[in-house]
């Protein structure tokens, strides 16, 4: 652990591009859910949206394999091997002819990219902690936004030169390029010595160890209900922009100003992080996230659609929000537990995930023709959120 933290410019990078590597897979085929869903016989709008929430499924389990593991024998050779189940993945959804199969690639895809996106938060906090990890972690947040800024556009582009298929081929083919960056330029960040020697019970100890610690408990809650708001809207955008508001050539434009917005947000918050305190900054943040979705649902209730610019400002209010809220609530999590920090990592990612997915379910299922439902599943979850803030404890500092 660094008595004197510096911010490494290359880790910050290899760091952000392991995480971004699910961004691409998610928001690269998002223009693409129709057609992939028309040439594979899913014509049911709503079974497009599984595309997006099983690979977060694959994500939520995937996790609690790669975690321990990691802890055991050190983060780059489990990276490595998340990474050769993600490419098999990646080969069986291109040269699939089935819907049913090409969702269980996606569960496999998400598999996969468990370990690099959980075992990167586990090598952020074996060399940073307290207000510092949440400062890298804003950092590393606002590189990985530039994913969904390109990514759909990337995907549309794509998806009208080629077909369909040539997603997935440009995704594996961006991913081999950054593990093997990170190959060449990312040394171990677990020594040996700290390392827990592997046993069938090393996942038991570490869910025990993990339920010992409130401040773990709580802000992985949390994150699982800002997750699952954040999920739906992935999962429903396409649907919200190419349908109910008929912008579909719009689509990728639209998702990547909002992005934008999310980047900014984190940006700010790894710049006054290690002056305010996360905590702070989160309590705020999550205050503004409920006031806003309250707003509108108290609005348009049992109305229809507001007018695009209306829609996009309160988007831009929750995501301006969301984007001071990812790299806190992870790091408050992950704090007190980084004698454990694979294994944790692992279960705070499961918690969150698979709520996630249960919330975007629920919420997605519920809109048809507006947008309502999608604010009032925000309001839910932000309250929820904060009522479990309240109860933990103080803002104390984490430095």
């Amino acid at each position: 652990m660094q008595n004197q933290p510096t911010l490494k410019i290359e880790f910050i990078a290899i760091m952000a591009l392991l995480m971004s590597l699910v961004a691409l897979s998610i928001d690269g085929i998002l223009p693409a859910l129709a057609v992939i869903g028309n040439d594979l016989g899913a014509t049911d709008t709503k079974d497009h949206q599984l595309l997006i929430t099983m690979i977060f499924l694959g994500l939520g389990f995937g996790q609690l394999i790669f975690g321990p593991l990691s802890d055991s024998f050190g983060r780059k050779p489990i990276i490595y091997i998340g990474f050769l189940v993600f490419a098999v993945a990646s080969v069986i959804c291109v040269n699939t002819n089935s819907y049913e199969v090409l969702i269980a690639g996606r569960i496999l895809q998400g598999i996969g990219l468990a370990s690099p996106r959980t075992l990167s938060i586990a090598m952020i906090r074996d060399s940073y902690e307290g207000d510092y990890m949440a400062k890298v972690m804003s950092f590393i947040v606002m590189i990985f936004i530039l994913i969904p800024i390109i990514a759909p556009t990337l995907g549309q582009f794509l998806m009208l030169t080629y077909n369909w298929q040539a997603i997935f081929n440009v995704q594996l083919g961006l991913g081999v390029l950054v593990i093997f960056w990170f190959w060449k330029r990312q040394p171990e960040t677990l020594e040996v010595s700290n390392r827990i020697p592997f046993r069938g019970a090393t996942l038991i100890s570490g869910f025990i160890e993990f339920f010992k610690h409130k401040q773990a408990i709580a802000f992985t809650l949390i994150s699982g209900f800002i997750t699952g708001s954040f999920m739906v809207y992935l999962s429903t955008s396409q649907y919200i922009f190419e349908v109910q508001y008929d912008l579909g050539d719009d689509f990728p434009l639209i998702f990547a100003s909002l992005a934008v917005g999310v980047g900014f947000a984190t940006y700010l918050n790894g710049v006054f992080v290690v002056r305010v305190g996360m905590k702070r900054i989160a309590l705020l943040s999550l205050a503004a996230y409920t006031l806003s979705s309250l707003i509108y649902v108290l609005l348009f209730f049992n109305q229809i659609n507001p007018k695009l610019w209306v829609l996009l400002a309160f988007f831009a209010l929750q995501f301006a929000a969301v984007g001071f809220l990812f790299g806190n609530l992870r790091a408050l999590a992950m704090q007190p537990i980084g004698h454990i920090a694979g294994v944790g990592a692992a279960i705070n990612g499961f918690i969150s995930t698979v709520m996630g997915v249960l919330i975007a379910s629920v919420i997605g299922a519920y809109i048809n023709t507006t947008v309502w439902p999608l604010f009032l599943g925000f309001t839910v979850c932000g309250f929820a959120s904060l009522v479990i803030f309240l109860l933990n404890k103080p803002l104390e500092r984490t430095i």
